[in-house]
């Protein structure tokens, strides 16, 4: 038996290291798993560092973007599939990598690889550019001898991302450049064009509609303490700001999000649909249920009530609870998803039952999608007309009233 030192996380995030004897790496790696680790490093021999020989090297890279790792994912995935070494297949993609960030990432990860590293290992120096679900996924591409097939996985899984990020992106573009044309619009009436017609009627000292009344009033605040106005927008925003960064203030914001009419079930929809698509994505790859969650638990830091909830059936289920349960426990998942997730326990088809389930979420984020798009446009068109036709009104009609005067 040979001794091998290893480096793990715990289901608490907790970084771990130790020494064990085992007749291969493979059985290190399948015992630590057993015990809900996500493994970081498994070397032979003791002590050493996280990454042997080249450990203590500069971290390259950065962020690269969705779809340039999912072209990635995908011609890695043909590589190996075609016979070609994972160490010429990553060199060979560094070398013709169209985003230099990534270039020179996997001309790294190439090197550790050469120098005894596990791919996951090697991927885990550049977190900027590799999260864990993709450390995860590679892991159980690697210990299954399935790389290829789990490449093409993670290719299909950042498409599917990427895919609702788009949708969203486009949904909400039109509407926000309606709406910040719309408002340089109308600063530029109120502010440019209304004080000169009030300088007008002051003049002609006539008796003003209301309507007239109310913009000229408007105007003149904004041109008197519009700086202070907009002084003190600034100082609340940074002070919510502020708040939302405290443990309480986040919580009690992320709550609000999720509970506001209408716009709180299309966020949930967006979460569930990630989620569920993140879960079964690491399932059909071998990640244990336990590993799954705790992948997700770090993956959904942008919403604290989620993360909470999924921390909570973390513990369940490394407690010997089935996921099911465990999210039910919570009290946050919706019914249809804690049932549908029983039934896949009890069919053994729960990655299928998973997957389908994270349809029917993306399906409801594009109904939204459509119905908002559709919705959205005609109503704020119809708005911005209706504030600038009143805006012309109020100019108009003391116009009318003087050249009334001047004809008698």
């Amino acid at each position: 038996m040979q001794k091998y030192s290893y480096v793990v996380k715990d289901g608490n995030g907790k970084t771990l290291k130790g020494n064990i004897n085992a007749e291969s790496r493979e059985r290190v790696i399948f015992a630590l798993q057993n015990k809900g680790y996500i493994i970081l490093e498994v070397r032979e021999g003791t002590g050493g560092t996280l990454f042997g020989k080249t450990a203590g090297a500069k971290k390259v890279g950065g962020k690269v973007p969705g779809h340039v790792l999912a072209f990635f994912a995908e011609q890695l995935s043909t590589l190996i599939a075609g016979g070609v070494p994972l160490v010429r297949a990553v060199s060979l993609l560094s070398e013709y990598a169209s985003n230099p960030k990534l270039g020179v990432v996997l001309n790294q990860v190439a090197k550790d690889i050469s120098a005894g590293n596990s791919f996951h290992s090697a991927l885990a120096r550049h977190p900027k550019t590799f999260d864990n679900i993709w450390l995860s996924l590679v892991q159980a591409g690697e210990v299954g001898g399935n790389l290829a097939d789990t490449l093409g996985q993670i290719s299909q899984y950042i498409k599917t991302q990427e895919g609702m990020k788009s949708k969203i992106i486009t949904a909400i573009t039109y509407p926000a450049i309606l709406t910040i044309a719309s408002v340089g619009v109308l600063v530029y009436f109120i502010l440019g064009i209304v004080p000169t017609f009030a300088q007008i009627f002051k003049d002609f000292n006539i008796e003003l509609p209301m309507i007239t009344v109310i913009v000229l009033g408007v105007s003149g605040f904004l041109i008197n303490h519009g700086i202070l106005l907009i002084v003190a927008s600034v100082a609340l925003f940074l002070g919510f700001r502020f708040y939302i960064k405290t443990p309480e203030g986040k919580k009690r914001w992320h709550a609000f999000l999720l509970s506001v009419p209408l716009f709180g079930n299309f966020l949930r929809n967006i979460y569930y649909s990630r989620m569920l698509t993140t879960l079964a994505t690491l399932l059909r790859s071998g990640v244990t249920i336990l590993n799954a969650i705790v992948v997700l638990e770090d993956s959904f830091n942008t919403n604290v009530i989620l993360q909470n909830a999924l921390r909570q059936a973390k513990t369940q289920v490394a407690g010997g609870k089935s996921i099911s349960d465990s999210f039910r426990a919570s009290g946050v998942f919706p019914g249809l998803m804690t049932e549908m997730m029983l039934m896949g326990e009890e069919s053994g088809k729960l990655p299928n039952i998973i997957g389908t389930l994270s349809k029917f979420y993306a399906d409801n984020v594009d109904q939204f999608i459509a119905r908002f798009s559709a919705v959205i446009d005609p109503i704020l068109i119809c708005g911005v007309g209706a504030l600038i036709g009143i805006i012309v009104a109020s100019i108009f009609l003391p116009i009318f009233k003087l050249s009334q005067i001047g004809g008698q």
